[in-house]
């Protein structure tokens, strides 16, 4: 089916949402459309709900295909391609809070102590860390934040993409990690002075996902922590120790980035369990 280009242009007509996310629903639609050869025809709603079933992806995977799916029909419907939307119907279940993966403040400290050499991996994996942990980007941005969205002075990270922009204060010791990271180590990496990019490989090229997922893991296993690492593990336990410490929500959705407010009641919902538990355990009158 030729559509995919008016479904990217309804996309970013319609959905407030990062480049990432709507370059994750293409990719989904493109797969799905892929393994049914164009016979929209025959779709119905078993089709789908068997073809997610099917599929070898994390449960919050699957919640994610089944949304791109459904503002895919949704778009043929409004287009007037077909006449019903065969995803209204299909439900699944999300992923369970306790699920995030969220580290706590011992964990933390300890994993971002694992990088203490003077040598040039070190020094910048240690910032890599602070910076992630700091400030809760993603690991897409992590890895496309230039050089000029660092304000080492006032100790603030600048992002702008696309016509979404948002500050986020740097705490000191993450300032005093890139400090040394930038002055002492990326000048030596990086030969080409138009590359913008913090963060590069040791060779001075762009960075990929998986390389950090290398690195994020291998520190992880240095400091003994046997919870699951993801690459969102940082940003998830950002947002999760600022509500644990005061912080507001709409102010921690602000800073993470978040189109919507739901996107960030996810960290509320993990918090109330995971202190509703320790209370019904610990609270003499609550067993």
């Amino acid at each position: 089916m030729d559509c995919l280009a008016e479904f990217e242009n309804y996309l970013t007509m319609t959905k407030n949402s990062s480049a990432s996310t709507l370059e994750a629903y293409i990719r989904d639609v493109k797969q799905f459309i892929a393994h049914c050869h164009d016979e929209f025809a025959k779709i119905d709603t078993k089709t789908i709900e068997n073809y997610i079933t099917k599929l070898n992806k994390s449960q919050a995977t699957k919640v994610r295909i089944l949304a791109s799916l459904r503002a895919f029909f949704k778009f043929l419907v409004v287009s007037g391609k077909l006449l019903d939307n065969p995803t209204d119907t299909i439900k699944l279940k999300k992923t369970k809070t306790h699920n995030l993966g969220v580290l706590g403040a011992d964990e933390i400290v300890l994993l971002l102590s694992q990088p203490d050499g003077d040598d040039f991996k070190s020094v910048r994996d240690k910032a890599m860390l602070e910076l992630l942990y700091a400030t809760g980007i993603k690991v897409s941005e992590l890895l496309s934040v230039k050089v000029n969205d660092i304000n080492l002075t006032i100790g603030i990270l600048h992002l702008k993409r696309g016509d979404k922009e948002r500050i986020v204060p740097i705490y000191p010791a993450a300032v005093k990690s890139l400090t040394e990271y930038i002055q002492n180590v990326r000048s030596a990496i990086v030969s080409d002075n138009d590359s913008g990019f913090l963060f590069t490989n040791l060779s001075g090229l762009p960075m990929s996902r998986q390389g950090f997922w290398k690195i994020i893991k291998y520190y992880a296993n240095k400091a003994g922590i046997k919870k699951e690492i993801t690459p969102q593990t940082l940003r998830h336990s950002f947002a999760a120790h600022l509500l644990e410490n005061g912080a507001k929500l709409k102010d921690i959705k602000e800073m993470l980035g978040h189109s919507d407010i739901s996107s960030t009641q996810v960290y509320a919902k993990f918090v109330k369990e995971k202190y509703a538990s320790k209370y019904a355990k610990f609270h003499p009158l609550a067993k």
